[in-house]
């Protein structure tokens, strides 16, 4: 039965990344000349509506517990999906989604400097091995503002994920996101009407699909990590490089150079390499006595 939990878990992040893709793809569908604010905007208030009929699993006598920690990683979301439009609208794919997974290396080096953790000998190979893969990837001679905003979203990915620990214990994942988008809301709009562009219509499709899939991607993660420990199964979130290869590949004729397969497989496969050592790590047998750190 264990087993079968796992691998069920492992499904679901197969099919989460795979709904990310999706939300990857109509942002990228849409072009690069769409008013990026204007579609933060209609996004949030997709997400926010999306969200309506699960109100029940907000807690309404602590409704804004933690809000100043939610206004600032709102406002870093903001940023961050600016980042990714801009990113996705003038990137590859598979390039642009190579550069989201510095997150994870990035997470590895903001605790070592602000919450002196320490790299174990495999971490901090992951984290040189995958800086090299960015510069790989991009090659100094392709750095561009495209490839800079990308790595703006990992960057963000990053600052939210560690200030999770800041959050108020207790609070579901549905609180949590519907507090970040309604804070995010009003710096939206202000941004939208600063953008000053005439509204298109054609983001309502994009911007409602983008949310939908977004947030069945985080509650498929959601479901995967409360079935077993995350360090059994994360190394199955990278299968949404994969797939962002074959979507690119099909959706926009988009073929990935050696430059990439090599950059990429720097970045990825060492923190495969550690998923795996946790995992192997998780199943063994504590002896009696003994004291698990």
């Amino acid at each position: 039965m264990p087993g079968r939990t796992i691998n069920s878990a492992i499904w679901l992040l197969v099919i989460g990344n795979a709904l990310a893709l999706v939300s990857d793809a109509l942002i990228k569908w849409q072009g690069s000349d769409v008013p990026i604010f204007q579609f933060i905007f209609v996004r949030t208030l997709c997400a926010m509506t999306i969200l309506l009929p699960l109100m029940s699993m907000i807690d309404r006598q602590r409704l804004f517990a933690g809000w100043r920690m939610h206004l600032i990683r709102a406002h870093i979301s903001l940023m961050g999906i600016a980042c990714m439009v801009v990113a996705l609208g003038t990137l590859p794919l598979a390039t642009a989604n190579a550069l989201f997974y510095a997150a994870p290396i990035l997470v590895m080096v903001i605790a070592v400097v602000f919450f002196n953790e320490k790299l174990t000998p495999l971490s901090l190979f992951a984290v040189i091995s995958g800086f090299v893969g960015i510069l790989v990837i991009l090659r100094p001679v392709a750095i561009s503002w495209s490839s800079l905003s990308a790595i703006g979203v990992a960057c963000s990915l990053a600052i939210n994920i560690v200030l999770i620990r800041k959050l108020p214990g207790g609070q579901s994942m549905v609180h949590t996101l519907q507090l970040t988008h309604l804070l995010m809301l009003p710096a939206a709009f202000l941004l939208m009407m600063w953008e000053s562009e005439p509204f298109d219509w054609t983001i309502l499709f994009t911007a409602f699909g983008s949310a939908f899939f977004i947030l069945c991607y985080n509650f498929t993660v959601l479901m995967a990590y409360r079935w077993v420990a995350a360090n059994e199964v994360t190394s199955a979130e990278y299968t949404g490089l994969l797939w962002a290869l074959l979507g690119g590949w099909v959706f926009f004729d988009e073929a990935p150079d050696l430059w990439f397969i090599i950059g990429s497989s720097m970045i990825v496969v060492p923190l495969i390499l550690i998923g795996l050592k946790e995992r192997k790590r998780a199943k063994l047998p504590v002896r009696q006595g003994s004291v698990t750190p």
